[in-house]
């Protein structure tokens, strides 16, 4: 099973790629308190139908190029 992200597109001036932004809330180990934590993702994006501030599902993938390891499979 390949890892699936959630996130927000934040660009898509690239050909083919667009960057997703997947937040994460997490829990300091000493203090107990919750926090955001932001990640960008370079994905692919063949046909371009996406586009900035949508939500998309991401997947895992095989190396497409030295920063991209990953794939757009549906629009929320």
């Amino acid at each position: 099973m390949k890892k699936q992200l959630t996130g927000i597109i934040v660009s898509d001036k690239m050909a083919k790629t667009i960057v997703v932004e997947v937040e994460r809330i997490k829990q300091h180990s000493k203090y107990k308190r919750r926090y955001k934590q932001h990640k960008k993702y370079k994905a692919h994006d063949e046909k371009g139908e996406y586009k900035k501030g949508d939500r998309v599902v991401i997947e895992e993938c095989r190396p497409l190029s030295r920063d991209k390891h990953w794939k757009v499979i549906k629009k929320l």
